[in-house]
């Protein structure tokens, strides 16, 4: 299984992007996604997950009420809306899979993507 991120970029303060993680299979309804971002000198930190039916979401405390994590039941994407965005935003952002909701939960899912990179700005 292999996770593929995109949408990374630059953004300013307030604003808003959108990543997407598409797995190399139709795996989306097998497993649970999430988010973990890590700023530079940082430790990883659990952004968003989402059971593989989608029944159970959940946010890291820095972006709730920011961020919306969803998934397209016909492709093999799971996406990350990220709106309001904050100067500690900033980061690589890795989605990751599981079998293992609470492994996703606490970033030790077993397949993981290479990071696209979010920069905010002022």
């Amino acid at each position: 299984v292999q996770l593929q991120a995109s949408g990374g970029g630059l953004a300013q303060i307030g604003g808003s992007l959108r990543l997407s993680c598409a797995a190399s299979e139709r795996i989306v309804r097998t497993v649970d996604m999430g988010w973990v971002r890590q700023a530079p000198g940082e430790e990883r930190e659990f952004v968003a997950s989402i059971s593989k039916l989608g029944d159970a979401i959940h946010y890291g405390d820095s972006v709730k009420g920011r961020f919306t994590i969803s998934r397209e039941g016909a492709e093999n994407t799971v996406y990350l809306q990220m709106s309001s965005l904050k100067l500690e935003d900033t980061g690589t952002y890795s989605c990751t899979a599981d079998i293992s909701y609470r492994k996703v939960l606490a970033k030790k899912g077993a397949y993981w993507g290479q990071g696209t990179l979010v920069t905010v700005s002022s």
